[in-house]
């Protein structure tokens, strides 16, 4: 059965107003993150995976950064448990293996803990909160090829 939903790695600035209308409705609006922990000026140097669905409405992104650290995975909650984040997931990892990292890091929502295990990432250190949510850092060790 095919998904559907397609997912694209873009630029910020080629997908910046449908990404911020995604992180606006799940982090801004869903779970009160102020905006001005949300726009971090990171967004221009990271690559983004960004998810439409077949009628073109974004659902779901996530971004890396130069330095391997995945974060702002976000799914609108209509289109949550249909497998979108795990295709941003993927498309994350397989852009950091083509940029030829040996690791990525994401601070992980404790919630999400589950959900980032399903990919091989391994908690590291004490929970801490971000932007009044609970949170472990997590990290994932690529094999050589």
């Amino acid at each position: 059965m095919s998904t559907p939903f397609t997912v694209s790695l873009v630029s910020w600035h080629d997908g910046e107003p449908l990404l911020r209308a995604i992180r606006e409705a799940v982090f801004i609006r869903e779970q009160n993150v102020p905006e001005e922990l949300e726009w971090d000026g990171q967004d221009e140097g990271s690559r983004h995976a960004l998810v439409l669905s077949l009628n073109g409405d974004a659902i779901g992104c996530g971004r890396i950064l130069p330095n391997g650290h995945i974060g702002r995975m976000a799914v609108l909650p209509q289109w949550r448990k249909q497998k979108v984040g795990t295709a941003i997931m993927e498309a994350l990892l397989e852009e950091a293996r083509s940029r030829g990292y040996k690791q990525v890091d994401i601070d992980a929502q404790t919630f999400a803990i589950p959900f980032y295990h399903n990919f091989g990432f391994v908690e590291h250190g004490k929970e801490f909160m971000d932007a009044g949510m609970p949170h472990k850092k997590m990290k994932l060790k690529f094999s050589p090829p």
